[in-house]
C-alpha cells in the first residue's frame, strides 16, 4: 500500500508540472486558523499540538489526549469579505489520530450588472441579481507517532472548491505533510504545504462569457485557462518554553516561511524566497495568555521608486477554563502595509474536561 501510495505522488507530480503553475493560487489557504496563532504571526509550525494542527502542522494531532473541536470568524477588508473555520479531531489510539477541518473564504451579495440594459438599451435596475465568490476547502489530517520518542509525522489531504456565483467553479485537490519532534522544552517543526503540487481545474460557463466577452473592446476575448497548479511551500519551525515564575510560562516561537519562487519576501533568489515570523505568547496559570506576533516582512516598492520594509503586527488575548478556550487576536495594527486591520475571534472545546 506504501509504495502504492508513492508511485500516485511521483506520477501526479509529473502530470501537474506540465499544466500551467501559478506563482499564486489557493490563496486563501495561507490565511491561517484559530485567533491564537494569528495573533503570534502564525509562528505555530514547531509546537501546535490541538485540532488547528490540521491545519498548521498535522503531526502535533498527536499531542492531543481527547476530542476537540474549534470554530472561528474573522471578517476582512472592513468586513466584505467573511473568513469561517471549524475543526474536528480524535485520537484514534495511543499513537495515532484524526482530524477534519472546513474553511471558507467569501464575498456575499456581490451585484451581477451583466444583464443591467436590456435588448432595446434601455437600463433596468431590477434586472441586477446578487451573487457569491466563495473558496471552500476540505482537509483530512491523520498523524501517527512512530516508534522513535517524541517524533510524530502527518498528512492532511485536501479537496478544494471555488465558486464564481454561475459564472465559473473548480475543483482541486492536494496534499500537506509535517513532522514534529519535541526535547524538553525546545520543539521543532517542518510543514510542506501542497507536498504534491494542488491542481485546480475550472470550469467556466461560456455563455454568461459571452455576455461579456465584447463589452470592452479588446479585453475579454479568449476564455481564461482552466487549469492551475499550486506549487509547495515549506515552513520551518523552532519553539522554545521558558519558565518565568512558577505561574507564568513564556513560549517563544521563530518560522521561516519559504515559497520556491521569487517575491517581496525579505530574503529573496531567483530560487526562493524566505519570509521569517516572529511569535510570543505568555500565560498566567495557563488561564490567561497574553500574544504578539510579527509577519508579512516583506519589501515594498514606494511611487519613487525607493524601497521600504514593510511588516504585519498583531496581537491577541485568550482565555481558557475547563477545556473552554477563548481567543481573540487583532492582526495588522494601525494597517501597516497599507492593509486593513482584522478582528479574529476563535472557540475551541476540550472534551477531555467533561469527561
Amino acid at each position: 500500500m506504501k509504495s502504492r501510495f508513492l508511485t500516485f505522488i511521483f506520477i501526479f507530480s509529473l502530470v501537474s508540472n506540465a499544466q500551467s503553475v501559478r506563482k499564486y493560487s489557493n490563496e486563501f489557504l495561507n490565511i491561517g486558523v484559530n485567533a491564537n496563532a494569528l495573533a503570534m504571526g502564525k509562528a505555530v509550525v514547531a509546537n501546535v499540538n490541538d485540532v488547528t494542527a490540521g491545519y498548521w502542522n498535522p503531526a502535533g494531532l498527536t499531542q492531543m489526549e481527547d476530542s476537540e473541536i474549534s470554530l472561528m470568524h474573522a471578517a476582512y477588508f472592513a468586513n466584505i469579505a467573511q473568513y469561517d473555520y471549524i475543526g474536528y479531531a480524535k485520537p484514534i489510539d495511543n499513537n495515532s489520530t484524526i482530524g477534519f477541518s472546513l474553511l471558507r473564504f467569501g464575498v456575499d451579495d456581490i451585484m451581477d450588472t451583466t444583464e443591467l440594459i436590456d435588448s432595446e438599451g434601455n437600463v433596468d435596475y431590477n434586472r441586477i441579481k446578487l451573487f457569491s465568490a466563495a473558496d471552500y476547502a476540505f482537509l483530512f489530517s491523520f498523524a501517527q507517532k512512530p516508534l522513535m520518542k517524541d517524533f510524530s509525522w502527518g498528512i492532511s489531504a485536501k479537496i478544494v472548491h471555488r465558486r464564481i456565483g454561475k459564472f465559473a467553479n473548480s475543483l482541486g485537490f492536494g496534499f500537506d505533510a509535517g513532522l514534529q519532534y519535541q526535547n524538553e522544552n525546545w520543539s521543532y517543526g517542518i510543514m510542506i504545504r501542497d507536498i504534491t503540487t494542488t491542481y485546480n481545474s475550472w470550469t467556466i460557463n461560456e455563455d454568461e462569457f459571452k455576455k461579456i466577452q465584447n463589452a470592452i473592446p479588446y479585453q475579454n476575448q479568449e476564455l481564461p485557462e482552466t487549469t492551475e497548479i499550486t506549487i509547495p511551500k515549506m515552513q520551518l519551525g523552532l519553539g522554545k518554553k521558558w519558565e518565568i515564575t512558577r505561574d507564568i510560562g513564556l513560549q517563544s516561537n521563530l518560522d521561516l516561511n519559504v515559497r520556491f519562487v521569487e517575491t517581496n519576501d525579505l530574503l529573496h533568489t531567483s530560487f526562493a524566497s524566505v519570509e521569517p515570523a516572529l511569535g510570543l505568547e505568555a500565560d498566567y496559570l495557563q488561564i490567561v495568555y497574553v500574544r504578539a506576533g510579527l509577519n508579512n516582512i516583506q519589501h515594498t516598492l514606494e511611487l519613487d521608486n525607493s524601497k521600504s520594509l514593510s511588516f504585519q503586527p498583531n496581537i491577541g488575548v485568550g482565555f481558557e477554563y475547563n477545556g473552554i478556550h477563548i481567543d481573540y487576536a487583532l492582526t495588522n495594527i494601525a494597517s501597516v502595509g497599507n492593509a486593513l486591520y482584522s478582528n479574529i475571534f476563535s472557540l475551541k472545546i476540550d472534551f477531555e474536561s467533561f469527561r
